[in-house]
């Protein structure tokens, strides 16, 4: 059953054709083991590049510049507002899983391997599948997830675009992280994107909370509101 449900959710993902979002060529299975071959990116991912700038000796210049983050955020908006009209969900946006080309410095959606489809997804009670820090509460209950809890770890990567460290508590394993999320309405993080970067203004503040809001109906409604709020800052602010 596994084997199968692996083989659709990759079918499903094959049918995405967007600059933004890896192609997966082809989905099959040999001697009973099931495979997909896909696009081959020349770059890193997105984790390298905020590493890297990080550990820059200067403390101002461990900062993304806002409109290079902007221009990352909306392109990986568009995306997965293709990907959601299509019906599929990612479930597991972070870093680690958007490749940033080497020339272009095009950002591009990596490993649907835990994507669903959109109708089957709100159905599904499954073992929660995704990466604690960005998993939305709603994933860790009973894996009821729809467009809005990509939003969620969309605006969780947003935020840690924005600040040199996310302002966290220390938790002493993933099932306490996991907890919190489940139990702390206000969210895990112990400051504003602009307490901790003298660079953002605070109507950032409240478009890095609302995506991350514990019920789902705070949040963007879909990615047109997101890139929109986001269109909207860099007017008016850089």
């Amino acid at each position: 059953q596994k084997a199968e449900l692996f083989q659709q959710e990759a079918e499903a993902a094959a049918i995405l054709s967007h600059p933004n979002i890896i192609q997966i060529y082809d989905v099959g299975e040999v001697d009973e083991f099931f495979y997909f071959t896909m696009q081959l990116i020349q770059g890193k991912p997105l984790t390298h590049l905020l590493q890297n700038i990080k550990k820059q000796v200067l403390p101002s210049k461990r900062f993304m510049p806002v409109k290079v983050i902007i221009q990352i955020m909306t392109q990986i908006i568009d995306a997965l507002d293709y990907a959601h009209q299509q019906g599929i969900i990612h479930r597991d946006i972070k870093p680690d899983n958007i490749m940033v080309e080497k020339h272009t410095q095009r950002p591009i959606i990596a490993d649907f391997g835990v994507a669903k489809v959109l109708r089957d997804a709100k159905e599904d009670h499954s073992i929660a599948r995704g990466s604690p820090l960005y998993m939305p509460p709603e994933q860790i209950i009973d894996e009821s997830t729809d467009e809005r809890s990509d939003l969620y770890a969309a605006g969780i990567m947003l935020f840690e675009m924005l600040v040199p460290k996310l302002p966290l508590a220390k938790f002493e394993s993933y099932e306490d992280l996991l907890k919190q999320k489940l139990l702390n309405k206000k969210g895990i993080f112990l400051a504003k994107p602009s307490e901790l970067n003298p660079f953002l203004n605070m109507m950032m503040d409240q478009i890095v909370l609302k995506a991350i809001a514990y019920e789902p109906e705070k949040r963007f409604g879909n990615c047109c509101e997101l890139k929109n709020a986001l269109e909207e800052y860099q007017k008016k602010y850089l």
